[in-house]
């Protein structure tokens, strides 16, 4: 039986786009929203894998408890790769992000928690010719700046090394969902693929403007912020840049208001509990508290504790939007929900229900503890990030290399009709992308 595939070089044997299928591998799994976010249209889980078993409880009530989820750590690579037999496209790691950030005390990929993405990019090696065409990595935006960029340049150097070219992006989930929560993307194509429809860093055929120079440029900064482009240009990655169309999100968005529970029913807290709150917040934060009261009617907001000079202070915000959903380690880790009503000022803890709608699962099913539920909500990714990400980039690399393995075996094809739409004055920058793919057969 012939094997299709697209130009690579080199033998890659049971690793085909035919073998692999729309498939994906779910590693530091978490919950499953990776997953939720995938799924619907139409990528199948194959392997997931995480070591922490009260977050495997959770991904197994909403997925089912099969042999698919590997509980164990991503270092022990033979236990790893001993579970990889079917192949897969694409894979996906939202590595710890304790060390990137100021709870891990900034120490990065060195840390214990962090340096399991070196985990991760050891699996891959040991896959050999057999490693996902396509990489999804995920993490907060500390990740660009730890240490002065040179984490992120050990990371994005380690793809590259294994063939993949990368493009980087941050997308905050407060464009899906009424949550702050920015994160940085990194999408890895392996050379195998050739040139899918993206401008790669020094392509331009002769052109004076280098068109992946100028996709990034134009890009919003709230995507492409400055600090990430200014690492993108300067990090020479042994394969090289690429840059996928990464347009604004637009759509609508629900407020707050709509996801928190107002009824009698939750567990409010007594007056003491909330007067200790308003006398924690800071002179600013309770003379809008003050006014709201004194305005009359319904305002719902959210309530950090932080430390500020020494003192615990209750930090409102009352736009629409909750802050960045944490785990709930210490008195600053839990989110507390603040509700002005008609003059009457109320205060609880946000409930695990309210997590899950903050990262787009309302339905996702609960585990019966409390803390547990909070802590897989707090440490997951936002899946309607994944799914933009997955219908602007995954599935569009997915279907082109599809197209080109299954429909067109013996000739290269024009990318035209399958690359996303630029303004009619973008087109000459991007005539690199238009360029054809070599198409071979393996058998």
């Amino acid at each position: 039986m012939t094997k299709i595939g697209i130009e690579t070089g080199a033998e890659v044997p049971g690793s085909s786009l035919a073998a692999a299928g729309k498939t994906f591998l779910e590693f530091f799994a978490g919950i499953g929203l990776v997953r939720v976010g995938l799924e619907p249209s139409g990528w199948s889980c194959v392997y997931a894998n995480d070591l922490d078993p009260k977050k495997r409880k959770l991904y197994a009530g909403r997925f089912g408890d099969d042999d698919q989820f590997h509980l164990g750590d991503v270092w022990d690579r033979e236990q790893v790769l001993a579970r990889l037999s079917t192949p897969a496209f694409l894979s996906t790691a939202s590595f710890p992000c304790v060390d990137l950030s100021l709870a891990g005390k900034w120490k990065g990929l060195d840390g214990a928690h962090s340096s399991a993405f070196f985990g991760f990019t050891n699996v891959l090696e040991g896959l050999g010719e057999r490693k996902p065409s396509l990489v999804l990595i995920e993490n907060v935006t500390g990740f660009v700046a730890s240490r002065d960029g040179q984490d992120f340049e050990s990371a994005t150097r380690s793809l590259a090394e294994l063939g993949y070219w990368l493009d980087a992006f941050v997308l905050d989930a407060a464009h899906f969902i009424p949550q702050s929560r920015p994160r940085v993307f990194i999408v890895g194509v392996h050379d195998r693929l050739g040139e899918p429809p993206m401008a790669r860093r020094g392509s331009g055929g002769g052109w004076l403007v280098d068109p992946w120079v100028q996709r990034i440029e134009r890009a919003g900064k709230s995507i492409r912020p400055s600090r990430l482009v200014e690492l993108m240009k300067r990090i020479k990655l042994p394969t090289g840049w690429a840059a996928f169309r990464m347009p604004l999100p637009d759509g609508p968005r629900r407020d707050i208001a709509e996801l928190i529970d107002l009824d009698d029913a939750q567990d409010w807290w007594d007056e003491p509990a909330v007067v200790k709150h308003h006398d924690m917040m800071s002179d600013l934060h309770r003379r809008h508290v003050d006014g709201l009261l004194a305005a009359g009617g319904t305002h719902v907001g959210t309530i950090y504790r932080r430390k500020r000079y020494g003192k615990t202070r209750a930090e409102t915000r009352f736009d629409g939007i909750a802050g960045c959903l944490r785990t709930p380690k210490g008195g600053s880790g839990r989110q507390i929900v603040v509700v002005v009503d008609r003059g009457r000022l109320r205060m609880r803890w946000m409930s695990p229900r309210e997590y899950a709608r903050l990262q787009g699962v309302d339905n996702f099913p609960l585990g019966e503890n409390t803390i547990q539920n909070l802590y897989g909500f707090g440490d997951a990714v936002c899946a309607p990030v994944i799914s933009w990400i997955d219908a602007h980039i995954l599935t569009p690399v997915y279907e082109w290399a599809r197209e080109g393995a299954e429909n067109h075996p013996g000739r290269p094809r024009p990318l035209r009709s399958l690359l996303p739409r630029e303004p009619a004055e973008d087109a000459a920058p991007f005539a690199r992308e238009l360029e054809t793919p070599k198409i071979r057969e393996m058998g």
